[in-house]
């Protein structure tokens, strides 16, 4: 009997690790899009060519300065539409915003539109390098 319980709690904890997955796979299952850090997020630019980096705030909070080499499609302009600026569904977007969260909701509409490679990164809040300003 005590053999058999010790084979059935091995058998438990066997199944509950095998269930574990780091919390970028689970956000992608679940979501349709990969979720990183912006420290992530900008190395995985570092070593990605033909990428589109996206800033999904309003035009204003843009203009007032924007990772150099993103374009900007507000959060609330992505809806049911085909986006003329982002023809290749297969290319990698890159999308942000100021702080995680219409990047989120941005790169989930993006992936109910059909893209298949969307990597949301966060916030400009957590961006240390060079800004740009004005418009795209």
């Amino acid at each position: 009997m005590k053999k058999i319980l010790i084979l059935c709690m091995t058998f438990i904890c066997i199944l509950s690790g095998c269930r574990k997955t780091d919390s970028v796979q689970n956000t992608e299952q679940k979501t349709g899009y990969k979720q990183v850090s912006m420290e992530e997020g900008l190395d995985l630019m570092k070593e990605d060519s033909g990428y589109i980096l996206l800033d999904v705030r309003r035009t204003d909070e843009f203009e007032e300065g924007h990772i150099p080499k993103a374009i900007n499609i507000p959060n609330e302009s992505i809806g049911t539409e085909e986006i003329a600026q982002l023809p290749d569904k297969n290319q990698t977007i890159y999308v942000y915003c100021r702080s995680g969260n219409r990047s989120k909701q941005a790169s989930q509409k993006l992936v109910d539109l059909g893209y298949t490679n969307v990597i949301e990164f966060g916030g400009i809040i957590d961006y240390s390098g060079e800004i740009e300003k004005g418009r795209q």
